[in-house]
C-alpha cells in the first residue's frame, strides 16, 4: 500500500463521544488493569523471544519509502542510549524536570544480527534472546521503523513541554541494545517514567491497541514490588488518551477490552526500577490496522496519545 510521509498536523482533531467515554472510563478507574489479566480470547501465548508481543517478521522483499524522521536523530540533538539530553535549552514548560526515557521497540538492523540477537540475556527469572526483528505489515513496512519514527515525534512533543528526554537507541547501532541493557538505561536515568513502544504481530482481525504493564515479580535480579502500581497508574493514562486522540479502540484480542494487559515475561518490565510500559500500537498483520500504522498523519495522533498521557501522569 502506499505509505502516507507527509508532514502531519501537530494537534488532534476533537475526540469522538465513545472514544471521550472510553478514554474517561480508563482514566478515573483506580489501578484500571493493575492486576492479572486473561488474554481475549484467540490470543496465542507469548513464545520464546524478546520483548515484544508481536512475532519475528521475515525480511521485506521489497524497499518501501523511509518515514520522515526515521533514519537519523531530530534536530534537537537528543541523545540515544548515551544518555546525554539535548543540545540546546529546553523550554520551561510543565513537565521541565522531568525525565522521560522512550525505548523504541527493536533495532532495524537486528536483522542484519541474527546471530548475536539470539544471544540469551538474563531478564531476572530466567534468560530470553537479547532481542528480536519485530514484526512487520504485509507490503514490509517494519515494526522497527514504525516505532522509531513514533519515539522521534514523541520525543518532540514532551520536549516541547520542557522534559527531558533520552531514546535507548536511535538506529545508531549495530543491532540491538539487549532488553537487560533496555531496562538498565531507564535506571540508570532514573526516569520518571519510561514508555516501550511497539506494534504487534497477530492475526488478521485482531485490532486495537494495549498497554501492557508490569506484573509483581521477585526472583533474580528482578523486584518490581516498587514499580507495579505507578506503572499500572501510567499505563491507564496513556491508554486513556490514546484512544481519545487516535480514536482507536482497545485490542479485541487482549485485556477484555480495557486496552491493559499485565505481563510477568518481559526482561524490560521486569528488571526496570521506574515506571514503566510497553504499548502495542495495533496489529500490523491487519489490513485496517495496518493502514493506520503506515500513515504519517495517524503516526503524528499515536505519538500526541502518548504524550498526553504521560503528561497527566507526570503531572498527578
Amino acid at each position: 500500500m502506499p505509505y502516507d510521509d507527509s508532514l502531519p498536523p501537530t494537534r488532534r482533531a476533537r475526540p469522538l463521544s465513545v472514544a471521550a467515554a472510553l478514554a474517561a472510563v480508563c482514566l478515573t478507574a483506580a489501578g484500571c488493569g493493575g492486576g492479572p489479566e486473561a488474554d481475549g480470547a484467540g490470543a496465542a501465548p507469548p513464545g520464546p523471544g524478546a520483548d515484544a508481543a508481536s512475532s519475528t517478521a521475515p525480511t521485506p522483499t521489497g524497499k518501501q519509502p523511509e518515514p520522515s524522521g526515521t533514519s537519523s536523530p531530530s534536530p534537537s540533538g537528543s541523545a540515544s542510549g548515551s544518555g546525554s539530553g539535548s543540545a540546546k535549552p529546553l523550554p520551561k514548560g510543565p513537565l521541565t524536570g522531568r525525565t522521560v526515557v522512550i525505548d523504541p521497540g527493536h533495532n532495524p538492523r537486528n536483522r542484519d544480527h541474527t546471530r548475536e540477537i539470539n544471544e540469551k540475556v538474563d531478564i531476572g527469572t530466567g534468560r530470553k534472546e537479547c532481542d528480536t526483528t519485530g514484526t512487520s505489515t504485509d507490503d514490509g513496512y517494519a515494526e522497527a521503523r514504525f516505532t522509531l519514527d513514533v519515539s522521534h515525534r514523541l520525543r518532540t512533543l514532551l520536549e516541547a513541554e520542557g522534559a527531558r528526554v533520552r531514546l535507548t537507541h536511535d538506529a545508531d547501532r549495530p543491532f540491538g541494545p539487549c532488553i537487560d541493557e533496555r531496562a538498565r538505561i531507564g535506571n540508570e536515568a532514573k526516569a520518571d517514567a519510561v514508555v516501550s513502544v511497539h506494534a504487534d504481530g497477530s492475526a488478521v482481525g485482531n485490532r486495537g491497541f494495549h498497554v501492557i504493564l508490569p506484573a509483581g515479580v521477585k526472583g533474580g535480579g528482578a523486584d518490581t514490588s516498587k514499580i507495579v502500581k505507578s506503572s499500572a497508574d501510567l499505563g491507564a493514562r496513556i491508554a486513556g488518551h490514546f484512544v481519545r486522540t487516535t480514536g482507536s479502540a482497545p485490542s479485541n484480542y487482549i485485556g477484555g477490552n480495557t486496552g491493559l494487559d499485565t505481563r510477568n515475561d518481559l526482561g524490560g518490565l521486569n528488571l526496570s526500577t521506574v515506571p514503566k510500559v510497553f504499548v502495542e500500537c495495533g496489529n500490523m498483520r491487519d489490513p485496517k490496522d495496518a493502514a493506520l500504522l503506515t500513515s504519517a498523519s495517524w503516526r503524528q495522533k499515536a505519538a500526541q496519545g502518548l504524550a498526553d498521557g504521560i503528561t497527566s501522569y507526570l503531572k498527578g
